[in-house]
């Protein structure tokens, strides 16, 4: 392969690599690789995968690319281990943290606990700094107040400094002068200003940017300065990139700047793949179902759906993120008895056995009933061929934790061990499929989607097994499975382009007069886009510049992102102010059903998302269809209550132009197993995946 790039993506029991190049006869290909993480050495891992790589015959000196994503920022933050931080905020918001929106995290749980806030207390310092709602400043501080504000913050022996102004977000050059005025007095000491690095109104949350900021740039700048001089040391010269969570890339100098700007990117690679396979016109809910959890995304018309209101370890995010919802459980997820209220209820998740001991049916200790249990006794899984049968299986060990299942939920009449296991798997696999099922209709209801309207695209290595069962509970008749499942998110990496996202807070009635102010906000954050784009090593002449911006009916209490418009970022963007408020409405009537054309509109914030060509799709095109697609075995299949004799097709003898795989039917792909239930086909499309579709009267 030559002109590689390659895609790594880092989880907590493996890390999986894909390497997209051109192939002799000039097709674009792409391989797959899977190698153990390395928990307490994550970099450990990259490099071992990257020598097992080279050992298959991969030349570094073809590598142009490396694209990489990280869940160690996120790890950070959820498990309050980052750095030691000090938040400098305007005089009389010392609480900004501890009050926060002042909201019970549960409504009607009076013993709920707030998050703990990363910056405790005692290491929050105060200074005379703060703008009006204008931009002119209310109390600006002098050379005496900095100096006491550094000695203050010297006092906390903090590892980083975050700043916060109240109104900073109108004029973020006074916040930056503000900054560079505590980093000389703090012998250059890293400040993060809040405003500097993320204009937007709301204190709080703006607040919560820099302080996480702060909190895990330390983390990631050894980090990723150790895994240059690894990849340096095995002799790759090629760029690193590290994916974002708005589902681009970013070079690593922008990624040591912004780090933040990471922290969710292994989520949103998947997405990202996922968009890319549709192509432009796709519709589809992704599904990514690993050891621990499941999760969802919108794609609409190829690209995924952002959202600025995320959480990250319990707190509120307001950058541009990919729109992932946890949904369910995940393979390892243990089904248990809740006895609450006096009688027995099966409960699946949220707790999971993990790689180690993980499920039963491992062999390494585990004792409590998973999904992946459940999937065995069921027959959706083969002892023998569990990940190209590198992991053996113990039926017996999964048909005794299930079976305990249903003598803790007193199912009568089933006096055979195997029988009662595979009573209590059916409803596991229910349960759980009920649960996924109820989160999947509630969020695409908030979003203003119909399940039955989208196709379904599985991944992660028990997405395709459960997809059918997911499919069938909310009314999906389409389903792709991907050629790589259980890499797909590294895939995503690899293909993802460069980019970022640029905001900035006016609040500003739209009238022709004030429109002026929204024309150079844009125009400010088009400097600024250029020059990152830049920066990054990406031609601004075949980049594209994305406009929206969160507006709202004057009197409204929050806003809603509207797209406003899409064009080459070397091009000036024409915009005029009917176009704004036509696009609002619009967008407006989509998602409540009405719009009021007389009411005044507000703009709150203007956005930009600048992104950079994207790289080369590898083609994983199908051979013709040669007649075979026979089953290579056969066995037992339980759906919904009855066994079916089922055949089992290896996904590589389905070729393109053949005949459909009809259900019952169980394709193995070595990396995960495809159920094709009754009533449904499979066949194989000519980019290489599976495409199951369900028989309509």
């Amino acid at each position: 392969m030559r002109d590689i790039r390659i895609g790594i993506d880092v989880g907590g029991t493996f890390t999986d690599f894909a390497v997209v190049g051109h192939s002799a006869d000039g097709t674009t290909g792409v391989l797959e690789h899977k190698t153990p993480s390395t928990p307490d050495e994550p970099a450990r891992a990259v490099v071992t995968g990257l020598e097992e790589l080279v050992a298959q015959g991969i030349d570094l000196a073809q590598v142009r690319a490396i694209a990489h994503g990280t869940t160690i920022g996120l790890n950070a933050i959820i498990q309050r281990s980052g750095a030691r931080v000090t938040l400098v905020v305007s005089a009389g918001h010392r609480d900004l943290l501890e009050i926060g929106r002042a909201r019970m995290p549960r409504s009607f749980d009076l013993h709920a606990t707030p998050e703990v806030s990363p910056v405790p207390r005692d290491r929050v310092v105060e200074i005379a700094a703060r703008l009006g709602f204008d931009g002119v400043p209310v109390a600006a501080p002098d050379r005496d107040e900095l100096d006491r504000v550094a000695r203050d913050v010297r006092a906390t022996e903090p590892d980083v400094v975050a700043l916060v102004l109240v109104g900073g977000f109108v004029d973020p050059a006074f916040e930056r002068e503000v900054a560079r005025g505590l980093r000389a007095r703090l012998d250059g000491l890293e400040v993060v200003a809040a405003a500097a690095t993320w204009p937007e109104i709301r204190e709080y949350e703006r607040g919560l940017v820099a302080v996480l900021e702060a909190y895990i740039h330390p983390l990631m700048t050894g980090y990723l300065t150790d895994l240059q001089e690894r990849l340096s040391r095995l002799g790759l010269t090629a760029p690193l990139y590290i994916t974002g969570s708005n589902g681009g890339t970013l070079s690593v100098a922008a990624a040591l700047r912004r780090p933040l700007e990471t922290v969710l990117s292994g989520p949103a690679s998947g997405v990202t793949a996922a968009a890319r396979t549709l192509g432009a016109g796709g519709r589809a809910v992704t599904f990514d179902m690993g050891g621990t959890s499941s999760d969802i995304a919108v794609v609409l018309q190829g690209r995924g759906a952002l959202t600025t209101g995320s959480h990250v370890g319990g707190l509120p995010l307001i950058l541009p993120v990919v729109d992932v919802n946890a949904i369910g459980a995940g393979g390892g997820s243990i089904a248990w008895i809740d006895t609450a209220g006096g009688s027995a209820a099966l409960r699946v998740g949220p707790r999971s056995a993990g790689a180690v001991p993980g499920p039963a049916c491992y062999g390494l200790g585990g004792v409590d009933a998973t999904i992946t249990d459940a999937y065995l006794v069921s027959g959706f899984i083969a002892p023998e061929h569990f990940l190209h049968g590198e992991v053996p299986l113990f039926r017996h060990r999964a048909v005794e934790a299930v079976a305990g299942v249903a003598d803790d939920l007193g199912l009568p009449g089933r006096a055979d061990e195997d029988e009662r296991a595979v009573a209590a798997a059916d409803a596991v696999l229910r349960v759980a499929t009920a649960q996924m099922a109820t989160e999947l209709r509630k969020r695409l209801a908030e979003r203003g989607h119909e399940a039955a309207d989208l196709t379904l695209v599985p991944f992660g290595g028990a997405g395709p097994t459960h997809a059918a069962l997911l499919a069938e509970e909310v009314g999906v008749t389409e389903i792709l499975v991907p050629g790589a499942a259980a890499t797909y998110c590294a895939l995503g990496a690899a293909v993802a382009p460069l980019r970022s996202d640029f905001a900035r807070s006016l609040r500003r009635p739209l009238t022709e007069a004030t429109f002026r102010d929204v024309r150079q906000v844009l125009d400010d954050l088009l400097v600024r886009a250029r020059a990152w784009i830049v920066d990054n090593g990406a031609p601004v002449e075949a980049s594209v510049a994305r406009v929206t911006a969160d507006m709202r009916y004057l009197g409204q209490a929050y806003e809603i992102t509207v797209p406003l418009t899409e064009g080459p970022l070397e091009d000036a963007v024409e915009l005029t102010t009917a176009q704004v408020v036509a696009a609002f409405g619009a967008e407006h009537e989509r998602l409540y059903d009405f719009s009021d054309p007389t009411a005044t509109i507000e703009v709150a914030t203007v956005r930009l998302a600048v992104v950079g060509p994207e790289p080369v799709l590898p083609e994983r095109r199908r051979g013709a269809a040669d007649g075979t697609g026979a089953a290579a075995e056969r066995r037992p299949l339980r759906w919904y209550g009855r066994w079916h004799e089922t055949p089992v097709v290896e996904r590589s003898v389905i070729g393109v132009g053949g005949a459909a795989v009809a259900g019952p039917a169980l394709v193995e792909q070595g990396d995960t197993t495809v159920v094709v239930p009754p009533g449904w086909a499979a066949a194989a499309d000519e980019a290489g995946n599976l495409r199951l579709r369900k028989d309509t009267p």
